[in-house]
């Protein structure tokens, strides 16, 4: 891996690099997906089933599209019974952290007949979008399912691309059945987003659409956003590693690669004060990739976007990671919940050298659906309140609106709206 000290340029030329694999800039492939979905719009399942035989190369019908009790039943038949009981331990943990997440409506409720609030409520139906192939997820069917189910949303139905015989991944069909989704269909890419938003003679529309997927899918996702809701524009992995000398080189280059070996456009990044711990963990790293079964995608993954960043201080090393804002960032120093406190911008924070990613990735808790491409600066986890919808309550009593009614008036006539003005006088005529 490069070893850079780090400073003004060096951090611009990655902030630079980084932001290429954004899906915003592959514009070239905008047209496609609009064109795919503007023909499921209009043709329903006729695209669909056409889609899928052009892509996944299976044979889809309106008899088959929906994944049977049977289906699901000989899935569990194919993974492991160990599989099957991690699964469940990790579904506790997700869902017991999720719960904490829950809100109530509120109500606040005055001497003087007014009465204030927020009603929550759950959005009616989710669209959960799973990949299929090699990006066979189970853990991602988990936590864009139980954070919905937590809030309490109706239907959560999930689509995910079939392989050529029109089967369903084991793994992600028994995810879905232990997570407690009851509508799973063999539909993936651009056309089952465009399903989902609009629609089709075997595809009820949803509200809102949440889960990860290719160029194809984060595209489809930001073409219909507005016709229903999204959760984001996913890019790719990312993991930052914040450091100090007192740090496990052999701990550092795992996590790192941890992440790398997502696909050729993750990026992994370690910043530290010290450079020999820099120059241990790329050693590091040249003997695992000689143990690794995804060698040529890690190497790929570290020559594009893998950086050791040296900096003068941990002062130089925050200020830097706030600004990158990484999906993931792992803090690995001698006092980790000191610097925690000074980060502003992350995905999602792993403190101390045995809180490493993958345990966010499987088993802590805490959703793994992060906001990346810098965009922790704005966006957080997927959490309860993606799934929830909140409509504020107002009431006032006939004396509390007769103190206020002059200035209201007042507040619209200096807008021009005097028919927001009347709204409010009419009930005090005379008076």
């Amino acid at each position: 891996m490069r070893i850079v000290d780090l400073n003004e340029n060096t951090k611009k030329d990655l902030l630079g690099e980084l932001l290429k694999r954004n899906p915003g800039q592959y514009k070239e492939y905008e047209d496609s997906v609009a064109k795919i979905i503007a023909d499921v719009r209009d043709n329903g399942d006729k695209a669909l089933f056409g889609y899928t035989l052009k892509y996944d190369g299976a044979v889809i019908n309106a008899d088959n599209l929906r994944v049977t009790q049977k289906e699901i039943d000989e899935a569990y038949q194919k993974v492991d019974e160990e599989f099957v009981r991690v699964l469940r331990a990790a579904i506790k943990n997700i869902e017991s952290y999720h719960l904490l997440q829950k809100r109530n409506s509120w109500f606040d409720v005055k001497e003087d007949g007014i009465i204030l609030g927020q009603k929550v409520t759950p959005v009616a139906s989710v669209g959960v979008y799973v990949p299929g192939g090699r990006a066979a997820y189970p853990s991602s069917v988990l936590m864009n399912v139980l954070p919905a189910m937590v809030a309490g949303v109706g239907r959560i139905i999930m689509v995910t691309p079939p392989d050529k015989n029109g089967v369903v991944n084991a793994g992600t069909l028994v995810a879905a059945k232990e997570a407690g989704v009851t509508e799973i269909y063999k539909a993936g890419g651009a056309q089952a987003i465009a399903a989902l938003a609009f629609g089709t003679e075997s595809i009820r529309k949803v509200d809102k659409i949440v889960g990860p997927g290719n160029i194809f899918v984060a595209l489809a996702k930001k073409a219909v956003y507005g016709h229903v809701s999204i959760d984001s524009i996913a890019g790719p992995s990312e993991i930052l590693v914040l450091a100090d000398e007192t740090a496990n080189p052999r701990y550092v280059a795992a996590d790192l690669l941890s992440q790398a070996e997502h696909d050729e456009l993750a990026s992994a990044i370690l910043i530290t004060t010290s450079r020999e711990l820099a120059e241990k963990v790329d050693a590091c790293i040249s003997v695992f990739l000689e143990q690794l079964s995804r060698r040529e995608i890690l190497e790929k993954s570290l020559e594009n976007y893998g950086y050791l960043l040296i900096a003068k201080d941990m002062e130089e090393a925050v200020a830097a990671a706030n600004e990158i804002a990484s999906e993931h960032l792992e803090i690995v120093t001698k006092n980790p919940f000191e610097v925690m406190t000074k980060i502003k911008n992350a995905g999602a924070i792993f403190l101390g050298e045995y809180s490493s990613e993958p345990l966010g990735d499987y088993f802590a808790g805490p959703n793994h659906i992060l906001p990346t491409n810098g965009t922790a600066k704005f966006f957080s986890p997927l959490s309860v309140d993606d799934f929830v919808k909140k409509s504020s309550i107002i009431s006032y009593s006939r004396e509390a609106l007769l103190k206020v009614h002059g200035d209201i008036e007042l507040f619209a006539k200096a807008e021009g709206l005097t028919a927001h003005a009347n709204s409010i006088a009419v009930r005090f005529e005379g008076e």
